[in-house]
């Protein structure tokens, strides 16, 4: 065979070729020489390579190139090229030398996996198993088991490959189990799936929990119940249960769905059943009865098409039937007998009415069934068995069924809610039913209980005698509250005492709610005498309340027994303090004071002074109202005063102002006005609160501006000043700048101000937010206010004379709107006489840039001086000047008609001008 020219060496060649051929053993020369050539059809390299192998067998790095270069050639190529075949037989001369390398067995197995040659590959691998040491066989493994997991290869095969595996490294147990599922080898996936689940020290690769691999064998085992067998189906799931309890639903109906598949369905309900009546939970009970339910609904719908499919040929099979009947009459044929004996409705297959009666009846249950589960959670709660009885509503047999066995289960001691109510409910369906008697045995049966706490054995008894209450048996009531309350012997106490387990009983004679039911009974059905005996017990007991004090008094009363009710009271008085005591001292207190009134006035003085000695400061004004009250009624009026300032002293501070308020009224009313001024100073030095003293001084204030005494109302105002800071109480300073308007002059005004002034400065280290609407007026009313305003901003007081000089009005139109005299005004300025204008001696030089002209624009309100205030002064001025009157009187006029008519304002504005 003649070889290509190509394939010779060229002169390129030469150097490479004259290098191999004088070191052939060399690997870089011929590593070099195949760089040098990286462009050569694969032909020539091949030539190259095989030379190279042929000197250097064992390199390789050769080898590896080779194979990929090879590879490459046949990567399009279909699988049945004669170029795999070439490969393939390069494979097997590397792997004379190259057998322990495993990158060399994967890449041949790779290829012959591609090939589809099941057996070579399959061969092969075997090869690289035994040739390679154990250490490397998982890189073999990883291609085997893709190998085997294909299409095409047989099963078998696979399997023993799979075994095989599984001895090399039995922790992949879990790929073999899906291989087995995904084959559809149900046995055998279920067999090494309950070994899995057997082997305690198996640890999940995948990790999957005990509890997810037992739910995979339970769904396994359900869904082919047909194809498995030789596993206990039943033990398995049911071990499933009582080890993993959060997924008891979905095992019940997994092992149900195990005998539906196996076709034994009356098994399955079985299942059901039991399922139902063992989950403790409502949402396994939920799962398991939905699953219930549809399986009935699927058996109803599937028998109910296939009775239609039969229903025409009964029909045509029945007319046959007659006409041979018609046509023989023998009675005697057994065949004919046996086929009427077939048809007889217990052997039905039309059982269609059956079916839908029992899935009715499982519809109907469901309320029972799942208060079932709840009673199960704790068989203890009292609240769930109420709910199961009312479910039998209308089965009176139920009921009691029920009943009967709740008061056997529930433990007191463990009972969640009021156990004594499941025996009263139990003994009220009796009555309910016309059966007294019985209703007696159950509250007989429920007295002996052993409650947890006493007053549920307490409502027993009262339920007991509310009953023969309701039946008229009014002595029977009596004798059962009697027999409740008695006090248990010293025996029996000692014979308790000696077990260490007090029962509830042994404390029932000390039961509130019991003597309480037991008093009410004696004061409707008793007489006095045994009521007031019960009271006396109850007292000596020492479980007595204020109320029941308050009754056994008012009971008394009604009897007229009045000095037996003061008893009463003062047993009560002693035994309670305050706040519990209260009621009983104003009932006291009242009742006394209404019954004796005026012939016992120092026994009920006594009494409210000890009320008041034993009562704390913030419920003791009632108590001095009614002491107040008591004085002003039967007593004396200046120990009603006492009583108020008594008061006054004792109650709490932020009480006192309406105390005060009450005693001011009420010496005003007995004693006159002038009475209170003292009754206020002492209001205003006893220590109130600020805005109390405030508000005190402001009363004050009003009180004396009414009487007159307008510098005894000023001093007040200015004493209350320091109490109002003009930036959060700007009411109290309108107040003052109305009473100078009306009342004052020029100098008040001004130390009004002056006073203003210096509270601001006191409480200007105090922070204070000033109200919305005060940050959002756009205008200032006054000119005092814009002053304020611009001082409180940090402005100069020279800029502010500036913007003051800016708001004032002209004085000569001020001057002209303000020809009126205000009537009644004192005027502390200039006077006119005959037409001249004289000044006053007293008045004060001030300079002209004196503080006091901020505030000289102010508008002041004329108000004649009441002539009470000068007294017998003003007859005599009278008669001095009689006797000029007329000559004055041009004079008078003119003074009117010139400067006398201007206010103090305006003449001091004239004045500067001039």
């Amino acid at each position: 065979m003649m070889i290509s020219q190509d394939l010779y060496p060229t002169e390129e060649d030469f150097l490479y070729e004259e290098e191999v051929l004088r070191n052939p053993n060399n690997l870089k020369l011929w590593w070099r020489y195949l760089i040098a050539r990286s462009d050569a059809p694969f032909k020539k390299r091949s030539i190259i390579y095989e030379r190279s192998l042929k000197a250097l067998p064992g390199s390789y790095k050769l080898w590896h190139a080779y194979l990929r270069e090879r590879l490459e050639i046949v990567r399009n190529l279909p699988i049945t090229h004669s170029q795999y075949q070439t490969l393939n037989n390069t494979f097997e001369r590397a792997l004379a030398t190259m057998h322990k390398m495993p990158r060399i067995w994967i890449m041949y197995l790779q290829s012959l996996t591609k090939q589809k040659l099941v057996t070579k590959t399959r061969h092969t691998f075997d090869r690289a198993l035994c040739a390679l040491p154990v250490t490397q066989h998982d890189r073999i493994w990883e291609y085997y088991l893709v190998f085997v997991s294909q299409k095409g290869v047989p099963i078998e095969t696979s399997l023993r490959v799979y075994r095989r595996y599984l001895k090399y490294d039995p922790s992949h147990i879990e790929d073999f189990i899906e291989f087995l599922i995904n084959s559809e080898l149900w046995q055998e996936a279920a067999e090494r799936l309950a070994g899995v689940l057997n082997d305690d020290r198996f640890y999940s690769i995948k990790g999957k929990t005990k509890h997810r691999l037992w739910l995979e064998l339970c769904d396994l085992l359900t869904q082919h119940a047909t194809e498995i067998s030789g596993l206990n189906v039943d033990a398995i799931i049911r071990g499933g249960i009582r080890k993993f309890t959060d997924e008891v639903g979905r095992l019940w109906t997994s092992l149900a769905d195990y005998y539906i598949r196996r076709g034994l369905l009356e098994k399955a309900r079985d299942i059901f059943e039991e399922g139902m009546t063992t989950v403790v939970t409502v949402r396994d009970f939920s799962v398991i009865f939905d699953a219930y339910s549809q399986f009935e609904e699927s058996m109803l719908s599937i028998k109910m098409e296939s009775m239609d499919d039969s229903d025409e040929e009964d029909d045509e099979a029945n007319e046959e039937e007659t006409e041979e009947e018609e046509e023989v009459d023998d009675r005697l044929d057994i065949e004919k007998l046996r086929k009427r004996i077939d048809k007889f409705w217990l052997k039905d297959d039309n059982d269609v009415d059956l079916r839908l009666a029992r899935l009715e009846y499982l519809m109907d249950r469901r309320p029972e069934l799942a208060n079932s589960v709840l009673l199960r959670q704790n068989p203890h709660n009292v609240e769930q068995w109420h709910r199961r009885v009312k479910l039998f509503e209308g089965n009176p047999t139920k009921q009691i069924l029920t009943y009967t066995e709740a008061v056997r289960t529930v433990d007191p001691m463990k009972a969640v809610g009021k156990p004594h109510t499941l025996w009263v409910a139990f003994a009220k369906l009796y009555e309910s039913h016309k059966d007294v008697s019985n209703s007696r045995v159950i509250f007989d049966k429920a007295v002996q209980v052993n409650y947890k706490i006493l007053d549920h054995l307490a409502s027993v008894w009262c339920e007991w005698a509310e009953m023969e209450l309701r039946h008229k048996n009014f002595k029977g009531a009596l004798e059962l509250m009697c027999r409740a309350t008695a006090e248990p012997s010293a025996e029996v106490k000692r014979r308790v005492a000696a077990d260490g387990n007090e029962p509830v009983q042994m404390k029932l004679h000390k039961s509130l709610r019991l003597w309480t039911f037991y008093v009410d009974l004696e004061e409707s059905l008793g007489t006095l005498e045994s009521t007031r005996a019960v009271y006396e017990r109850i007292l000596d007991l020492r479980i007595a309340t204020p109320q029941i004090i308050i009754n056994y008094a008012m009971l008394l009363e009604d009897n007229k027994y009045f000095e037996d009710s003061f008893r009463v009271y003062e047993r009560g008085v002693k035994i309670f303090k305050y706040p519990h005591v209260k009621d009983i001292w104003v009932s006291y207190l009242s009742k006394f004071v209404k019954r004796y009134g005026k012939s016992k006035l120092e026994r009920a003085r006594e009494l409210f002074e000890n009320a008041v000695k034993a009562a704390p400061a913030e419920a003791v004004k009632p108590i001095f109202l009614q002491y107040a009250k008591l004085e002003e009624d039967y007593g004396l009026a200046k120990r009603a005063m006492e009583v108020y300032d008594q008061a006054t002293k004792a109650l709490p501070p932020n009480e006192k102002l309406g105390m005060y308020e009450i005693y001011i009224a009420r010496a005003a009313e007995i004693f006159g006005v002038p009475k209170t001024r003292q009754i206020y100073e002492n209001a205003i030095e006893s220590g109130l609160p600020d805005k109390d003293v405030k508000a005190m001084c402001l009363k004050y204030a009003e009180l004396e501006k009414s009487l007159g005494e307008i510098d005894r109302s000023r001093a007040l105002y200015k004493h209350a000043s320091q109490f109002a800071d003009p930036r959060s109480d700007p009411d109290f300073w309108n107040k003052w700048h109305e009473f100078e308007v009306q009342h004052g002059n020029e100098d008040t005004f001004r130390e009004m101000l002056r006073v203003k002034r210096s509270v601001t400065a006191s409480y200007s280290q105090t922070h204070f937010i000033l109200p919305e609407y005060l940050m959002q007026k756009d205008q200032m009313q006054t000119l005092e206010e814009a002053k304020d305003v611009l001082k409180k901003a940090g402005v100069a007081d020279d800029e502010m004379a500036v913007l003051e000089r800016q708001l004032l009005p002209p004085v000569n139109e001020a001057t002209k709107n303000d020809t009126g005299r205000r009537l009644g005004f004192v005027s502390a300025g200039l006077q006119q006489n005959g037409g001249e204008t004289t000044a006053n001696r007293e008045d004060i030089e001030l300079p002209e840039d004196s503080e006091s002209e901020d505030e000289d624009k102010v508008e002041i309100a004329q108000k004649e001086v009441p002539a009470a205030v000068f007294g017998g002064l003003v007859r005599k001025r009278d008669e001095e000047t009689g006797e000029d009157a007329e000559g004055d009187e041009s004079n008078t006029k003119e003074s009117t008609d010139g400067d006398g008519n201007l206010g103090a304002r305006e003449r001091f504005k004239k004045r500067r001008g001039a």
